[in-house]
């Protein structure tokens, strides 16, 4: 099960249906299969709480995953932080929707097994975040939009 909820923030609307069915497409991709998965959209100073008190980081980031996988299977609480998505977009000249989608796989890829924590390891990782957007593109049409109407 992928389930989305939010903290203090309003729920992003997104094609829930879409969305899920990539994230499972993506994961299976790496031999992986989707158990459940919790996104909760929260803003900045939460995510900066969580991150100072589970990981000992005093900064703030776009997203913190929590791996509960076992085996083949992935699960997992993911807390994403829609200021800094906002912040990332507007800094890195990206619609903030693509944004968004890009953070929503990034935990799904660190659950798959991929890291970021060397250059060649975030470099890995924006391949695969560029492939699975492009993925998500092509499944529902280059002029579509992913957020609810």
């Amino acid at each position: 099960m992928i389930a989305f909820y939010a903290d203090e923030v309003e729920l992003p609307s997104l094609r829930k249906r879409t969305i899920r069915r990539w994230i499972e497409e993506v994961a299976s991709q790496y031999g992986k299969e989707v158990g459940d998965l919790c996104y909760q959209f929260c803003n900045d100073d939460r995510i900066l709480q969580t991150n100072q008190d589970f990981l000992n980081h005093d900064y703030y980031t776009d997203i913190i995953t929590f791996d509960e996988s076992k085996g083949n299977v992935i699960s997992g609480d993911m807390l994403i932080s829609l200021d800094t998505v906002k912040s990332n977009a507007r800094q890195y000249n990206h619609d903030y929707q693509e944004e968004l989608h890009r953070v929503i796989i990034h935990g799904v890829l660190h659950l798959c097994g991929l890291d970021d924590t060397s250059d060649e390891e975030e470099e890995r990782m924006r391949h695969a975040e560029d492939e699975a957007l492009k993925l998500l593109r092509k499944d529902i049409g280059e002029d579509e939009t992913l957020l609810d109407e």
